[in-house]
């Protein structure tokens, strides 16, 4: 039995994706910086390809202003470079004028020909530190004007941040009907009640099972007020080998050279350091072992020289397989995993767990991607 209701109909399948390591996030030793890993373009996007090649059926490209590559810009570039694989592109609310990423969404998807999703991100800028009321407010603002220029002719938002009048949506026309599919996380009401209301995957950290299972009843909650249910995805790092030994020692050697000062420096120097989702995964750290783990495959080591999602499964493969298991039994339908170096473990995990997955591609589910070109101005609509 799932936890709580979920909106996708088949639940032997799942949405399984990798990530883009665009945020000077890839190592060979956690904290010790590697030229060869850095977020270049050659880099990131031979992760893309190698994922689309290993039959990853997304691949989130995050966002950071302090390090790494523009996530629209580096999504735009893989366009012509995949032609299977979504890209599930992180967009911090707020930084660009609403109906400009509308725009922006608009002609992405048109390239990608219905393979992009959205994360919607809510985090402080460079420079600012807003309440957590008012970075919602102003999401919640941005999502609803995306929806409008999405599915409607004209947009009218009168809003506390935005505020708009009869502007024409034409330009702003997505290849997917209704638009992308919004995946979001976040931890406090206000996150929940902004997810509950507008969007389509809630995505959680890595925590205990009975963790993320209050975690799903509580948002579900907050969709059922609204009538609405959501999916449900979690972000975590993977260690897979042939053997549970082989897998942990690998984990050992992962972290077996980390400065705990340049760990919490990592730490740190991200946009949404002090958030509370944050916080949940430093918590993880103070409950687990001495290994560092929280249940037997469950590992919180990586949250030592990482911001965000800071535990890895760890184990062989059946053990993984498992896990995996176990979590979509839950309800959670969509899985983003990672890996440090990215491309190496792409190719551990993508050869050895991967091909016993029966996967899907959510926007694909929710029947948002049309058969043929759209009758859209970006397709094949009436032009003005």
């Amino acid at each position: 039995m799932t936890i709580v209701p979920i909106t996708s109909p088949d639940l032997d399948a799942c949405e399984v994706s990798w990530f883009a390591a665009l945020c000077s996030d890839d190592y060979r030793y956690l904290g010790v910086p590697d030229g060869s890993l850095r977020s270049s373009w050659a880099h990131c996007s031979e992760i893309v390809k190698t994922a689309e090649e290993l039959g990853f059926r997304n691949i989130l490209c995050p966002s950071s202003y302090q390090v790494g590559q523009d996530t629209l810009s580096f999504v735009a570039g893989c366009a012509p470079i995949t032609d299977r694989i979504n890209l599930l592109a992180a967009v911090r609310c707020g930084e660009m004028q609403p109906i400009m990423l509308a725009r922006t969404i608009a002609t992405l998807d048109h390239m990608l020909e219905g393979r992009l999703t959205v994360n919607i991100i809510s985090s402080d800028f460079p420079g600012e530190q807003a309440e957590s009321r008012y970075r919602y407010q102003r999401s919640r603002e941005v999502v609803q004007i995306l929806k409008q220029a999405w599915t409607r002719e004209v947009i009218d938002h009168e809003g506390e941040v935005y505020s708009f009048r009869g502007l024409t949506t034409d330009p702003a026309k997505p290849y997917q009907t209704g638009g992308p599919l919004l995946y979001f996380g976040g931890y406090s009401p206000d996150a929940l009640e902004l997810c509950g209301e507008h969007c389509d995957v809630y995505l959680m950290w890595p925590e205990t099972k009975e963790m993320l299972a209050e975690r799903m009843r509580a948002v579900h909650e907050r969709a059922a007020a609204h009538g609405r249910t959501l999916d449900y995805g979690l972000r975590v790092h993977m260690i897979v080998r042939d053997t549970e030994a082989e897998a942990r020692d690998y984990a050992r050697e992962l972290v077996s050279r980390l400065d705990d000062g340049a760990g919490a420096a990592i730490r740190d120097r991200a946009l949404d350091a002090t958030s509370l989702g944050v916080a949940h995964q430093a918590a993880n750290r103070s409950l687990a072992d001495d290994a560092g783990y929280i249940e037997r495959h469950l590992w919180t080591g990586v949250g030592r020289a990482r911001s965000g999602c800071g535990a890895a499964l760890v184990g062989s493969t059946d053990q993984v397989m498992s896990e995996i298991e176990a979590y979509r039994k839950m309800g959670i339908r969509a899985f983003i995993f990672s890996g440090y170096p990215h491309l190496e473990e792409a190719r551990h995990f993508g050869t050895r767990v991967l091909p016993g997955l029966k996967t899907c591609s959510l926007p694909q589910e929710y029947g948002r991607v049309p058969a043929g070109m759209p009758a859209t101005p970006l397709g094949t609509g009436e032009r003005r």
